[in-house]
């Protein structure tokens, strides 16, 4: 954790009281910690430390742009964060976590490491779908996306654009088909319920 020795907090030496810290996380830091969700970005973390005589509270602001690729073209694109984040901070024996806001940490240690916490609030702010907006994506990965990707027809069946598979398949419609009898029974059902 060398590394990460700017985001130790030394907790016992806090007088009680309000304390207040400032970070800003670019992309060493995001290099550095190898998580898999971000790898570039520039966010500003602004961070209160509230201590009382058995616990310390603290409070994240943290804001900025992280850069994620795109689920479609899988280029790189900009994604703004904003989030609070509470973490409640205890002495005790050893390191444990009671919750996802709860943290205890050896009171004879006495301080705690943030860079991992900040990573974590940082990627699950982040929205489960980045799709660049319409038109921004790549447009050589787009078209070949569209050329490989499987389109409903009218009867059901799926289409693919994929010009470079041309397969003879000759189905005989007279020939029955093995299904599963379980299936059939609940296909029953469903004829039953469009009656």
């Amino acid at each position: 954790m060398g590394k990460f020795k700017l985001y130790n907090v030394d907790l016992k030496n806090l007088t009680p009281g309000i304390h207040e810290f400032e970070y800003l996380l670019e992309n060493k830091f995001f290099v550095d910690i190898d998580g898999d969700q971000v790898q570039k970005g520039k966010v500003k973390v602004n961070l209160t430390v509230k201590r009382s005589s058995m616990m310390f509270e603290m409070n994240f602001q943290i804001e900025g742009v992280v850069m994620v690729p795109c689920d479609r073209c899988l280029d790189d694109m900009e994604i703004p964060i904003d989030t609070h984040n509470r973490l409640v901070v205890k002495f005790g024996k050893e390191y444990a976590e009671e919750s996802d806001e709860v943290v205890v940490i050896p009171e004879d240690e006495g301080a705690i490491n943030l860079a991992w916490f900040l990573y974590e609030f940082i990627a699950l702010a982040i929205p489960m779908k980045h799709v660049h907006a319409p038109g921004k994506c790549n447009k050589a990965m787009s078209s070949k996306l569209k050329k490989h990707t499987a389109r409903s027809t009218e009867d059901g069946d799926e289409e693919y654009e994929d010009d470079s598979v041309e397969e003879d398949i000759a189905i005989d419609d007279d020939v029955p088909v093995a299904t599963d009898p379980r299936w059939d029974g609940l296909k029953g059902l469903l004829e039953n319920d469009n009656n």
